[in-house]
């Protein structure tokens, strides 16, 4: 059964950062996970449609491949495993695997992109997922409504955390609930900063009840930061000064959580809740509005999967 649960004005009071630095930490396990990466081949900022875009800065592109190269080898390093989707010239974003779609239950659905800039992504990842069949993935073909992929719809858990106010449309995350039969909660983006969720929400451990996440209170609208800090006590809040470099746009594997070098509060914040931080240099592609997060799609099995632990 599936449900959309949109912002309402729930009483709620916001948790106190001491209070979760009081928490004790439990002991964190990790899960190998199954992530699709795209290199930063093409990547260059040649337009501006978001605040972190500037023309006027220039991309290293060599660079931006090497940074690239060492998150990939990190997951790799952590026992992941990574797939790769053949860059497409003329689609400078398609780094941003994330943005290409949602993988849950083994079933997938390409995005449809928000800018005519990036709309040509929306059918290489289309593509991609219908040629994955071997890796059990299932595809669901294209969405119909404007929905911009894991940037803006996260599982946490059985609930899928969707993010709108900027990209994704409040009607894609009907769409989400009934093609991936999932709970949906929707989720009002107000800083044009934090344009997907992913740059405002991380989800850090689904292995606890609720799910363990952190995030930017203030990129939230007043009803949505009243559900979420109904629906989790216990989450992190990052401090404006590490989500300002992209510290949410975070993947955790349940233990490990691979962010951004700069965003050192978080790192510490993780720390005293057990997890252990890997910091990545992505500083490239922050260019283009992006960090660790938006440059892995996670592949999720069915169900009927099981799940191997990777090593600690």
């Amino acid at each position: 059964m599936t449900a959309i649960t949109s912002p309402t004005t729930t009483s709620g009071t916001l948790p106190g950062t001491a209070a979760h630095e009081a928490a004790s930490s439990p002991d964190r396990t990790p899960t190998a996970r199954h992530y699709l990466m795209c290199p930063p081949t093409y990547f260059d900022v040649v337009y501006e449609i978001n605040p972190w875009m500037d023309l006027g800065v220039p991309v290293d592109g060599a660079r931006a491949v090497r940074q690239w190269e060492r998150l990939k080898a990190a997951y790799e390093a952590h026992g992941h495993r990574v797939e790769v989707i053949d860059p497409v010239p003329g689609l400078p974003d398609m780094v941003y695997a994330a943005n290409g779609g949602v993988v849950a239950g083994g079933r997938s659905l390409a995005a449809r992109f928000t800018y005519p800039e990036r709309q040509p992504e929306g059918a290489a990842y289309e593509a991609w997922f219908a040629a994955a069949g071997a890796l059990g993935v299932a595809s669901l073909g294209q969405a119909t409504e404007q929905n911009e992929g894991e940037g803006d719809l996260l599982l946490a858990g059985d609930v899928m955390l969707a993010g709108t106010g900027f990209r994704t449309s409040r009607a894609a995350h009907a769409e989400v609930a009934d093609l991936l039969g999932v709970e949906v909660l929707t989720l009002e983006l107000v800083d044009p900063r934090y344009y997907h969720l992913d740059t405002a929400l991380a989800v850090l451990d689904t292995g606890t009840t609720p799910a363990t996440i952190a995030y930017l209170p203030e990129a939230f609208s007043p009803a949505s930061q009243a559900v979420l800090a109904e629906r989790y006590p216990d989450a992190i809040l990052a401090t404006p000064e590490d989500a300002a470099v992209l510290g949410l746009n975070v993947v955790s594997d349940g233990r490990h959580v691979f962010l951004t070098d700069r965003a050192t509060g978080l790192h510490d914040q993780l720390r005293r809740r057990g997890f252990d931080p890997v910091g990545v240099d992505l500083s490239e592609l922050l260019k283009g509005g992006g960090s660790v997060k938006c440059c892995t799609l996670e592949l999720r099995p069915a169900a009927t999967t099981t799940t191997q632990e990777a090593h600690a």
